[in-house]
This record gives structure tokens, sequence and C-alpha cells, in this order.
């Protein structure tokens, strides 16, 4: 269910709803609408700051009961001392959202003081984010035990155009990320190429886009022998899903998105461990971003024309399957001896980014979670960038920021390429341990050189194995918002 977001006056004292949420920084004072709110309270309020019972540090909190009338509970939330007051209200507004849901109050009110529109846009990603949950595989509990889903959230400010226009692209936003974490969260039998074409055509239907998806036929036609050499693995149709928006000038160069869309990766021949195998549903977040973002900007009405490139397929071992030291052809001409079965999404995008080609795009950004060893380089905090144009890259992790989506770029040195020389083929897939990162972005770039092109390797920042206090574990919305940003920044 989609969070339904609404915007009111800042009168505290007289709010009735179940749960108002105050975030405050640290060394806030009672005044300006909390003057009301404390005296509904009965002083309870001052009383608490006064005392300093709740100081404001980061995430920290504190309930407190309702009176007679006014909020019926209180809940403040710190945001200790903002650097980035937007990435505050954006973190505040999912624990909210997140605390009110375990409270099951349905409804709740939030205050962060005064607010800008990028702050009110900040404030709904945030609380959307927090309110997100899938139960779509799940048994409802018995009546008895039921608590009310976070329905509505009501954002409090003084400023009416702020609160109009924030609100406006927020839930944008919001609807794009909640599409891609639903889409991530989906098990791997229900989440298949299939449905990702069917969801990209749904929306190019309700946004006026136009929609290709290219099957396995299709591809053969194109000579997308590196894409299809992973597809040969699984009876499943492999696809390639690519959305027209055309929100800008008539002929006017594109931004071209693409998104890995490994629906499960068993690692093929080179089988992975069975432990820990069930979260390769995730394999394909880079595709669930990409038709977030698409569904984002079809709401936002951006003045741009944009591209959306999703390559999906499964990766599964079986008579048929690509065996290591196989060489295959690529739709670029350039042939690829595959040395691990594992390193797949490169292949597959291998032919997508070659195919982005007929767009002449003014830049593209593809989104994978392509190598373990950016966990590694830079955790779950960081996405790693990486390009063939600086000014795009720089452009690219300015928008990661704003989105509340950190990037950090690693270096394509051409010492690193020597890793990925093959003796029978024009390139290897795979160079091994060292600098798995750089050498996977290297691969994709030998397919990227006819246009200005930057990698996001998501692998750390797409999902979470462990619950984030922000989002449970499972599927984060990453790399939804630096798409956006990234066109956004480009609209006219």
């Amino acid at each position: 269910m989609t969070l339904s977001l609404s915007a009111g006056r800042p009168e505290l004292g007289a709010l009735d709803v179940p749960l108002l949420v105050i975030a405050l920084p640290s060394g806030a004072k009672v005044d300006g609408p909390l003057t009301a709110l404390d005296a509904t309270l009965g002083g309870a309020l001052s009383r608490t700051i006064d005392r300093r019972d709740f100081r404001a540090g980061r995430d920290e909190s504190l309930h407190l009961s309702g009176a007679a009338t006014g909020p019926k509970r209180v809940l403040l939330l710190g945001l200790g001392k903002p650097t980035d007051r937007s990435a505050s209200i954006r973190r505040a507004g999912a624990l909210a959202a997140r605390q009110g849901a375990k409270m099951g109050v349905g409804e709740l009110a939030f205050y962060a003081g005064t607010l800008d529109a990028a702050e009110v846009e900040a404030a709904a990603v945030g609380l959307a984010a927090g309110a997100w949950e899938y139960t779509d595989t799940k048994t409802p509990p018995p009546a008895e035990e039921r608590r009310a889903p976070l329905a509505t959230a009501r954002i409090l400010a003084d400023d009416d155009a702020s609160l109009k226009s924030g609100i406006a692209t927020g839930s944008a936003i919001a609807e794009g990320h909640g599409l891609a974490r639903t889409l991530g969260m989906m098990p791997g039998n229900l989440c298949t190429p299939d449905f990702l074409a069917e969801t990209g055509r749904d929306i190019a239907r309700r946004h006026g886009m136009n929609v290709t998806v290219l099957g396995r036929a299709e591809m053969e036609q194109l000579g997308m022998g590196s894409f299809l050499s992973v597809a040969q693995g699984t009876p499943q149709d492999p696809k390639l899903i690519a959305l027209e928006y055309n929100g800008g000038a008539s002929g006017a160069a594109p931004v071209v998105l693409v998104g890995k869309g490994l629906c499960f990766d068993s690692g093929g021949i080179s089988i992975k461990p069975a432990q820990g195998m069930e979260w390769m549903k995730f394999d394909m977040c880079g595709a669930a971003g990409v038709l977030g973002a698409m569904e984002a900007i079809g709401r936002l009405g951006l003045k741009v024309n944009v591209v959306g490139l999703v390559g999906s397929t499964t990766n599964m071992p079986s008579g048929t399957a690509v065996k290591p030291g196989d060489v295959v052809q690529s739709m670029s001409g350039k042939f690829i001896e595959i040395i691990n079965t594992d390193a797949e999404g490169r292949l597959v995008l291998a032919d997508v980014l070659a195919y982005a080609r007929r767009y002449k795009p003014a830049a593209v950004v593809d989104a994978a979670t392509l190598t373990g060893a950016c966990v590694i380089a830079l955790g779950h905090t960081a996405t790693g960038v990486m390009g063939n144009n600086a000014d795009l890259v720089l452009e690219v992790i300015k928008a990661g920021t704003r989105a509340g989506e950190p990037g950090w770029e690693l270096p394509m040195w051409d010492d690193f390429k020597e890793l990925i020389k093959s003796d029978v083929a024009d390139v290897k897939n795979s160079g091994g341990r060292p600098a798995g990162t750089i050498t996977a972005a290297l691969f994709l770039k030998e397919f990227a050189d006819e246009y200005p092109w930057v990698h996001l390797d998501v692998a750390g920042t797409a999902y979470t194995e462990s619950d984030l206090g922000t989002v449970p574990r499972g599927p984060t919305g990453v790399p939804v918002g630096t798409f956006v940003e990234v066109v956004r920044g480009r609209a006219g």
C-alpha cells in the first residue's frame, strides 16, 4: 500500500492525530508552534528538554503521552547537528514512519520546523520509505493481533508553496522507490523477466512512453551473443526492455539509464555456495532502479528525453549452460572469453550498452549489483562509481549526494586492463580477485566507447542483509534517487 502524503499547518497544540512526530536538532528550544503543544501537554515538552531527558542526538527518540486534547501521542526524534539538513530530515521521516507502522497508528503528522521545498520533498521521501513494507506473500495475522498499517502522513509547515511543491515531487520519487523495492523483494519465481517486461509495459501505458521488448529470437537476430550466453542455461525467455520518455525537445539526445536484471543468479556452472544464495533474487536491483526511475520521471513530467534499458534473464546451471572457457561474440562484434560464469551481469550489460548506441545518447548511466569486491571496498555505505568521462562522473556523484545515495569514484587506470586480457579473445569477463570492481567496469567500458558513460556498482547499497533502522532487511531503493537526480539536473 502506498503512503498517502498531505500538508497541514503547524497548529501543534490542537492537532487531532494518533501520532505527532517532532524532529529536533541538538540544542533546540521550545518556541514557535512548539509553545502551544507544550501548553497542551502541561509543560511536559519543556520539562523534558530542560532536564535533558531528550538531547536530540542523531536518531535519539522519546515518547510522550498526549493530553485529553490534541495529539494522542508525541514522538520526539533527534536530528543531531546536521551538516545536510535535507538528508537528516529524510532520515528522520523514515524513522518516524517505521515507528508509526510498528505502533499501528494508521496516521501521523510530521513537524521539523521551517521547511523549504527541498526539505519537504526529503521528508516525503523518507516517510514513504519508512512506511513501505512487502506483505504480498505473507498470510495476515489473526484479526485480534493486527495493527493498522501506516496509510497517511501529514507534513506540517507554514509555507504553502513549499509544501505543495515538495509533496508533489516527493510523492513521485517515493512511488519510484516503492516500485523498485517491491520488484526487488519479490521472490525470483514471481519476479521473472516476463514480469519485468509487463511492468515496463504498464509504466509506458500510464505515462505515455514508447516501449519495446525483445526476446531471445529478436536478440539472436541482433547478434547479442554475450547477453544470450547467460540465458542459454534457462528455459525462461530473456528480455531486453526499452522505455522511451520524450519529455524534451524533439530529436534532442536522451539520457539513457541501464539496469542489470538478473532475476536470479545461481552463478551458472561456476555455481555459488548454497548458504545465502537466496539473496541472489536481488541481482535485478539495477533493473528495478531503472523501472522505478522511469515511474518517477513519468510522474514528475520532466522536460528531458530519457531512455530506460533493462537486460533481464536468470543465470542457471544446466546441460545447455555456458561453460568456463567458452568464447562468445557480442553485439559490438568483440569476442569474449568466459572465465567465470558467475561474472554474468557484465555479459548482459555488454550487449545492452552496445544497443544503447542507437539512441545517440547525451549520457549513459548504468547500475548493477555487479561485484562482491565493491562490498569489500566500500561496504554498504557508498556506491562504486566509474566512467569514461570525468565531468559525467562528477555529475553523477553530486546527483547521488542530493538523493542521499552517496557514491565514491574508483580509478580506471589502463594498468588494470592487463587483468582482463585474453589469450583467445578480445577480452575476458573476469580478471580474478584483484581490483575486481575496477576490472568489471573496464570490461563494460569496452562496449561503451561511443558516448559519455558512468557505471554504478550498487552491490553493497541496493539491498541490505541487516536492519538499517531507516529500512528493514531487503531492498533499499538505490539507485532510483541517483537516476532521478541525474535526469532532473538536465531537465529544461
